[in-house]
């Protein structure tokens, strides 16, 4: 991997940790993650229509389009869950690293894709790191009850990652990635706008207190994603894989350190065994 791409999916993972810190700081996350996403998609907008084919249609893509913005919907309004009754420590790399472990077990009968023994190690340490971190001391509650809700919303945001993963693998292979997530995140925007307005003195809250963190959300937010498609150009997928999520390793620090969410040393042993696994399940489909 060279060094302009080691450098791309670094601060890629930096800032994907970060703009999910900065959600699990809001008091209504899901206000916020509504508010940073429908902005970015704004941004993102005009760019992706821009290379929608010369007649416009979609076409074979349409349905998977579709099927993202419906698993979207579930992965944010599950994510803001999980940020709400989960240490950021805890409930990211279980939900990032299930996301990526669940691909190769359920491409398996989908795509008929072989899972290699190198992906079958990285699946079980994924396993045993999410255990290790459902299992460490947790200052959320009442003996942990909190956090239990908090990994519950964990698991199910995993599934989603591993959900619009697939959709969105054969998606992007007939529409071109970017009006691809420019529509889906248009089609999210206005689906959970009903959700979010329905309380909209808390949308009103999160504008007033945090509309500088929101636009620095949406900046991260889109940045993030367009450093990782520049470095698919530089590397091979796999490696470009493996290395995003680093950002699982940064969590346990920004957990600890920035929103004190307790001891750095079993957040970071839990983190750094989940991304081993992701590491090996990445590299295995290289």
């Amino acid at each position: 991997m060279s060094g302009p791409a080691i450098a791309l999916v670094v601060c890629a993972a930096v800032l994907h940790a970060t703009w999910n810190a900065l959600a699990k700081r809001a008091e209504n996350q899901l206000a916020f993650l509504w508010s940073s996403v429908s902005l970015a998609t704004l941004l993102l907008l005009p760019l992706g229509l821009s290379r929608l084919p010369a007649d416009g249609s979609l076409g074979s893509g349409a349905p998977f389009i579709a099927a993202s913005t419906g698993i979207h919907v579930v992965y944010f309004w599950a994510l803001g869950r999980s940020y709400r009754y989960g240490d950021f420590s805890r409930v990211y790399p279980m939900a990032r690293g299930l996301g990526v472990a669940l691909v190769p077990m359920i491409a398996l009968p989908v795509f008929g894709e072989r899972l290699s023994w190198l992906g079958a190690v990285g699946i079980g340490l994924v396993v045993i790191g999410i255990a290790g971190l459902s299992r460490s001391p947790s200052p959320v509650g009442p003996a942990g009850a909190r956090f239990g809700v908090g990994t519950f919303w964990a698991i199910v945001t995993g599934l989603t990652i591993a959900g619009y993963s697939l959709v969105d693998k054969a998606g992007v292979a007939r529409v071109h990635p970017m009006p691809y997530i420019a529509l889906m995140g248009l089609g999210l925007s206005v689906l959970l706008s009903p959700l979010v307005l329905t309380d909209r003195q808390a949308l009103a809250h999160e504008w007033r207190r945090r509309w500088r963190t929101i636009l620095v959300a949406s900046a991260m937010n889109l940045t993030s994603y367009l450093l990782v498609l520049f470095a698919f150009r530089l590397s091979k997928v796999g490696y470009v894989v493996a290395s995003r999520e680093l950002s699982i390793l940064f969590s346990a620090f920004i957990g600890s350190l920035w929103l004190g969410e307790g001891r750095l040393a079993p957040r970071l042993a839990g983190a750094s065994v989940v991304l081993a696994g992701v590491i090996c399940v990445a590299l295995a489909h290289e």
